[in-house]
């Protein structure tokens, strides 16, 4: 009987060190995908920062450094203003597509 407790007890401390394992191993993958998704966004930020500033410069040269800026501005503006109308439906859009990759890894685990 003894040994039969020893060998559950056993069993119960290597599923639980087991299951530490694979939660550090989900947490380590989480924050490098985190790590690497902050970068490309930090990266696409400046981008469209530095592209807009040309864009506003060279529209500068034909209609006024006000105007360019205020040209580019005013895209960004429009842009912003379609986001928030339609903001319920993008996020319901979203949440559908995060709730299926949701999903699919729940099933390839």
């Amino acid at each position: 009987m003894d040994s039969l407790v020893d060998n559950v007890t056993g069993y119960v401390e290597a599923r639980i060190e087991l299951l530490k394992i694979e939660i550090k191993e989900e947490v380590a993958k989480g924050l490098a995908r985190t790590l690497v998704t902050v970068v490309m966004i930090a990266v696409l930020t400046l981008f469209v920062l530095l592209i807009s500033v040309a864009v506003a410069y060279k529209l500068s040269e034909s209609i006024g450094m006000f105007g360019g800026f205020a040209t580019v501005a005013s895209f960004y503006l429009f842009l912003g203003l379609i986001v928030f109308l339609f903001r319920n439906p993008i996020t319901e859009i979203l949440e559908k597509q995060l709730e299926e990759r949701m999903k699919k890894k729940k099933k390839s685990l």
